[in-house]
């Protein structure tokens, strides 16, 4: 029965797409292949892995595969392709499951207690591990490919002045970066465009780089990084901008957040929320959820929008740069296999699979699936001064 249930899912995928060349593996040797040479190869070595995948869909599949039980052979990107055509997903699974992960995530949710444990997680890992497949900015969000050949450092730079461009920085003007990361856009505004800035973390190994990184280029009269919950940032600033930082947040301080954007924003001014989102509400996939991003909400377009205008902002543009997330995915899965041998040094084989199967799946779900990347700019009140075209952004 188990079996018959797997090869109707491969029958569906075909079904899909007749062109995808694929074979499935069991246990027992048995295989189902379509295509003359499959260029991905699903090779389940247990039975209990196929129930796994069956009960549990992604989270299934993916604690088989980090486990051992289930090996993916040749181009994983192409076999999670094939799963999103059918529309492989968490949100079929039975009930009983349905209620087990509202538990978690009701145990994980980005409370203020919480959120700092919940950002540590992710991001402090050891300080070796993301220089491993980032860039030399050791910026961890998505990049813009103004040329197909930018190489990636050059494409993050390119985000930061977009971005700068739209938010029209200025000379000596106060920039504000909540959730700065390790400081890439603060650095480059205050280097290209002379801004004075603050930003805010809740990452220890964050605050250590960036402040080290703005010490030795001598930027520290002009910028500062906080070991800080935005939550308690004060002041006024010309200009805000925040970057991968808001699918932590969670749904419940979505309003919150926004607020607190207005609060620290001068009437008149400009901000831009730079964010991962999803057509439809929803949470992130539970193996997303459980072992990369616990407390992770991912809001859709509609939920930003409703509350921005709640709050008096008035939304200017919106752009998405979804396949530009998608490249910076696959170049961050690139660096990653190149470097793997010394991942393998830092941490398990679990760990391994785990992070390999995140940038693959994320790639993917950026290329094929509901994923979007939001760059949302907006003005606290009305501002008559602001250019009516977007000739700024684009013409050089």
């Amino acid at each position: 029965m188990v079996k018959k249930i797997i090869k109707n899912i491969a029958q569906m995928i075909h079904q899909a797409d007749p062109t995808a060349s694929f074979a499935f593996e069991f246990w027992d040797c048995d295989v189902i292949c379509f295509g003359d040479i499959p260029r991905t190869i699903l090779r389940m070595k247990t039975k209990s892995c196929a129930h796994n995948i069956i009960r549990k869909g992604f989270l299934g599949f993916g604690e088989s595969y980090m486990k051992g039980d289930l090996e993916i052979e040749n181009d994983m990107s192409e076999l999670l392709r094939l799963g999103l055509a059918i529309g492989f997903d968490d949100y079929n699974l039975p009930l009983w499951q349905q209620f087990r992960l509202s538990i978690i995530e009701l145990l994980n949710r980005d409370t203020r207690r919480r959120e700092p444990k919940n950002i540590s997680y992710h991001y402090d890992r050891c300080d070796e591990f993301y220089p491993l497949y980032l860039d030399k900015t050791l910026t961890y969000s998505c990049a813009y490919f103004k040329e197909s050949h930018d190489s990636l450092e050059q494409a993050q730079l390119n985000k930061y002045d977009h971005i700068a461009r739209k938010l029209l920085l200025k000379p000596n003007e106060t920039l504000l970066d909540i959730g700065c990361g390790w400081g890439g856009m603060l650095i480059f505004a205050a280097q290209k465009y002379g801004i004075r800035g603050v930003g805010n973390t809740l990452s220890k190994n964050q605050f250590k780089y960036a402040n080290h990184k703005i010490r030795e280029l001598g930027l520290q009269d002009r910028l500062k990084v906080l070991y800080q919950d935005y939550r308690e940032l004060n002041g006024k600033f010309d200009k805000v901008v925040s970057i991968g930082m808001f699918e932590h947040v969670g749904k419940k301080f979505i309003p919150a957040f926004i607020r607190k954007m207005s609060g620290l924003l001068k009437t008149g001014s400009l901000g831009l929320l730079h964010t991962i989102g999803e057509n439809t509400p929803s949470t992130s996939t539970p193996w997303t959820f459980k072992y990369i991003f616990p407390g992770a909400y991912i809001p859709s377009l509609h939920e930003i929008a409703l509350e921005m205008e709640k709050t008096g902002f008035s939304i200017l543009d919106v752009e998405n740069l979804r396949l530009h997330y998608a490249k910076t995915l696959e170049k961050w899965a690139e660096n990653y296999e190149e470097n793997i041998e010394k991942i393998r040094e830092l941490f398990d084989e679990t760990f391994v699979k785990q992070w390999r199967l995140f940038l693959n799946s994320s790639a993917a779900g950026f290329k094929y699936g509901n994923s979007q990347l939001f760059q949302i700019l907006f003005s606290k009140g009305s501002n008559n001064s602001l250019p009516i075209t977007r000739a700024h952004v684009y013409i050089e």
